[in-house]
């Protein structure tokens, strides 16, 4: 090794959580970023709409990075992008429709610049590091595996994968790259995890063509309404073709569904006769044997096109019992309960549903436990680091790698923050490095414990309650009876008395208020602190109290 640098792996994202993976690897003063990707916010972010990686320990080392590299374009992997290159400035590399999305994706952020295009066996140098593309089947076109040959040796990162041996495109993984790369001498694997606790093998995407061709054959009168990842665009293809053999005209409705299936068609990666794709607002000239509608929703998000059209509040298209809806995905871990009302909704309106436990509509981008061996019998690493899911799922994928013969020192289970150094003969975690979220909440970027999120919690769960007070600027007095009005945690009843309670608690502390400071900040401390305990005593709640003093003469 050169300098006594130090080959260093940090962990940004990805790793005891499913979602914003990001990754850095360092030696010496060169750095380079794999994937930037956002989770979607939990019920205890109101208001939030996206999840991103705190960056700040690559922003510290920005002068270091010289690439960052795609493994694929799914937004839990380049969700993020767009943030971390308002101050970054290194190239990117991904393949031909993640380059397509990420440019889109800018455009949308008004940021400018090209993605580096590369695919299967594309190599690009990026200071000490040579990085090698290696095409793997995944639920999206152009996914890639990364071989990085470093000073201390030979990183494969799986990216995500599956082997599905009948793909879609007609272009396996490509074993036999894997299989040369594995022979040279690989040091450290890291693989995807999301599906270590499935035993066995994965179904390959064409079963699902299968089951939606028998799907479309048994519901000739009808018309499908089919809701799946707008990354997917084999599943899309799939269904376009199956449109076509069934003579149906095809809708594309959602902004994230049309804005997919066009960049995918100008580059290739999808395609389908222009005149068999209609619009919404042309519905009404075709009969519902004729239309299929692929949609977004699939994971009951409230504001997609089929939960819009399950509540009935989507123009153009009424749901009726001539309708067959399709959910071609599974349920992303907690949005079951979303997808179960919007479901619920459909069947309320007559139509009939279909989903993952009721027929093969889906299959996994992920491998299975068979598919994972095969992948550590084919690269032999001498250290192995699981990557991408909950801890759960970085254990399953660590007991597959001892059951296979290596040992348990040779295994690293990482958390969010850790920095791993791996030399030729040995791994260890070493000092962690600066690492969690950031809320992206309309134009602006926030911590997770800001103030503006603490009091969106307590407006949620406990409520507010606003007082306003007339006063007299020169005999300290109430000119008028305070009023208070309260959201959230007061109702009528018995508890209508708690509020002539507080205006006559209000009272008194003006009356018993010190005014010679003039420091209008101590009447309103004492005021809050008051009604809070009496909210507090009777309704064992806390909220935001806001007093507002208007002075008067």
């Amino acid at each position: 090794m050169r300098n006594n640098s130090q080959l260093k792996l940090s962990f940004l994202g990805g790793v005891g959580e499913v979602g914003k993976n990001m990754m850095c690897l360092e030696y010496g003063d060169d750095m380079i970023i794999i994937d930037s990707g956002v989770a979607f916010p939990n019920d205890d972010m109101p208001g939030i709409d996206l999840v991103i990686p705190d960056f700040s320990y690559v922003l510290r080392n920005k002068h270091k990075v010289k690439a960052v590299v795609i493994t694929h374009g799914h937004e839990d992997h380049i969700g993020s992008l767009p943030y971390l290159m308002q101050e970054l400035n290194a190239p990117v590399y991904a393949s031909r429709l993640s380059a397509a999305l990420i440019d889109n994706k800018l455009r949308e952020h008004k940021k400018k610049f090209k993605t580096n295009v590369v695919k299967n066996k594309s190599v690009v140098k990026a200071g000490c590091f040579t990085i090698e593309f290696v095409k793997v089947t995944h639920s999206i076109s152009g996914s890639m595996a990364l071989a990085i040959t470093t000073p201390c040796g030979v990183w494969f990162h799986t990216g995500d994968f599956k082997m599905d041996f009948t793909p879609i495109d007609g272009e396996p993984m490509d074993l036999i790259r894997l299989a040369e790369i594995g022979k040279k001498g690989v040091l450290l694997l890291t693989a995807d995890s999301t599906n270590a606790e499935r035993p066995g093998f994965s179904m390959s995407e064409k079963k699902v063509g299968a089951t939606l061709d028998g799907l479309f054959a048994q519901n000739k009168q009808k018309r499908i309404i089919i809701a799946t990842f707008a990354s997917n665009v084999h599943r899309i293809q799939q269904i376009l073709d199956i449109c076509e053999k069934y003579g149906r005209k095809t809708v594309f409705s959602g902004r994230s569904m049309q804005n997919v299936c066009e960049t995918a068609s100008k580059i290739g990666e999808l395609r389908y006769n222009r005149e068999n794709i209609t619009d919404i607002g042309s519905l009404n000239k075709y009969d519902d044997d004729k239309i299929c509608i692929i949609c977004t929703g699939s994971q009951g998000e409230p504001n997609s096109a089929l939960s819009r059209m399950a509540r009935g509040e989507f123009p153009k298209v009424e749901i009726t019992n001539n309708d067959y809806v399709i959910f071609s995905a599974s349920a992303i871990p907690g949005n079951e309960k979303e997808i179960g009302e919007v479901i619920n909704d459909l069947y309320k309106k007559g139509a009939g549903v279909i989903y993952e436990s009721l027929a093969e509509v889906h299959v996994s981008g992920h491998s299975y436990q068979e598919e994972l061996k095969m992948i550590h019998s084919i690269v032999k690493p001498k250290f192995f680091v699981p990557v991408h899911g909950e801890f759960r799922h970085l254990r399953a994928h660590a007991n597959i790698a001892n059951d296979l013969g290596m040992n348990e020192r040779n295994i690293v289970i990482p958390d969010l923050g850790d920095c791993i150094q791996i030399g030729t003969n040995s791994i260890k975690k070493i000092n962690p490095v600066p690492a969690g979220i950031k809320l992206i909440d309309g134009l602006d970027i926030s911590s997770a414990n800001g103030a503006v999120q603490r009091d969106r919690m307590q407006l949620a769960t406990e409520g507010l309650c606003v007082v306003v007070l007339t006063i007299s600027s020169k005999r300290f007095v109430l000119t008028s009876k305070p009023d208070i009005v309260t959201k959230g945690f007061i109702y009528g009843g018995d508890n209508a008395n708690i509020i002539e309670e507080a205006k006559d608690l209000v009272i008194n502390t003006i009356i018993n208020a010190d005014f010679k400071s003039n420091d209008w900040s101590l009447i309103k401390d004492a005021i809050k602190k008051n009604l809070g305990n009496l909210f507090f005593k009777n309704l064992k709640r806390k909220p935001i109290i806001i007093p507002i003093i208007v002075p008067t003469v």
